[in-house]
């Protein structure tokens, strides 16, 4: 049997988004930057879930940091590991993405991850871990109650992580998403930029489940006025998480 066809970004469907983007258009266009997902369905036990996984600097034999800030629109949620960030301006990663009720157990996998991964490192110079673990809530399509995440299940995203293309909409984290009332989930893009005569890639990664129908806009347009059927909500109770990245010097 064939491979099934990839579903079609926006640019694919003639959308005339601005600037140029990488060779990706994804985080993954910044050398290094390593993305993988372990996504968890099984529509019969109302399972949609999984972890995303980000590795800054992938491959390396040891952690190198990067530079590194946050901020929070609200403090309606969890990201672990943002105290180290804001006092130290850096962190080594990685970093994961899951459910609301799923960050203890995917801190635990991706410190024992980084643990096995940079043996040598933690063996002999003493040092810890501290990923950065976020999280948005998916209790609406998943049974977010029933702790179906495993410390497991962050371990295979970190290994599964490469660079590349990135699998978008209902994987990892995002699988069971909501954003403006439609399915949600991962998405990614990026751009390149050119400054003092260098071309520099600026990406983004989000876990978007936020919105209300009308908020949609495309373009300009306020295409979700225009599909008033099958509302699910009145009133925003969603978030989104945000990752950037760049290689521009900072």
């Amino acid at each position: 049997m064939g491979q099934p066809t990839p579903k079609p970004r926006a640019r694919d469907l003639g959308l005339p988004f601005s600037g140029t983007p990488g060779p990706n258009n994804a985080i993954t266009d910044i050398s290094g930057v390593h993305v993988g997902f372990t996504t968890l369905t099984d529509t019969n036990k109302n399972i949609r879930t999984g972890v995303t996984a980000i590795i800054p600097r992938g491959g390396l034999s040891e952690p190198k940091p990067v530079w590194a800030g946050q901020y929070a629109l609200n403090g309606n949620g969890e990201m672990t590991g943002t105290h180290w960030i804001n006092d130290a301006g850096y962190f080594v990663g990685p970093i994961c993405i899951t459910n609301t009720h799923s960050v203890g157990m995917v801190h635990h996998g991706a410190t024992q991850w980084m643990i096995d991964t940079y043996a040598d490192y933690f063996r002999d110079r003493h040092a810890w871990a501290m990923p950065v673990v976020a999280e948005t809530y998916d209790g609406v399509l998943n049974d977010i109650n029933g702790q179906h995440v495993t410390a497991d299940h962050a371990i295979t995203a970190l290994n599964a992580a490469t660079s590349g293309h990135v699998a978008e909409g209902s994987t990892g984290g995002g699988n069971g998403m909501i954003c403006y009332e439609f399915k949600g989930g991962t998405g990614t893009a990026s751009r390149q930029l050119k400054l003092g005569g260098e071309t520099y890639t600026l990406g983004a990664l989000v876990q978007a489940n936020h919105g209300i129908r009308p908020w949609l806009n495309v373009l300009g347009k306020a295409v979700g006025e225009l599909m008033p059927e099958g509302r699910l909500i009145e009133q925003e109770t969603g978030s989104i998480i945000v990752i950037l990245g760049t290689d521009a010097p900072l």
